[in-house]
């Protein structure tokens, strides 16, 4: 079965997000990691270059998240 291609997030869709909305996305982005790394292990793995996307978007929400967290403490 043919996947459909995920498309990268943008900081500007984060953005508009709430934390709990952004937290929600980070738990699934993290099990799909998760996922991908246990394919790549047995050799399952065909979208190598999803992994690097899907360690981008963790990184994008979490740097939104810190934003949001810093903005909120001011």
């Amino acid at each position: 079965m043919i996947e459909k291609r995920k498309r990268l997030m943008k900081a500007d869709e984060l953005r508009a997000k709430t934390p709990d909305q952004l937290r929600d996305s980070l738990v699934a982005l993290k099990k799909e990691a998760f996922n991908l790394r246990f394919q790549a292990a047995t050799n399952q793995l065909e979208n190598t270059a999803r992994m690097r996307n899907v360690r981008r978007d963790v990184a994008r929400i979490m740097t939104v998240l810190n934003a949001k967290a810093a903005e909120a403490a001011k």
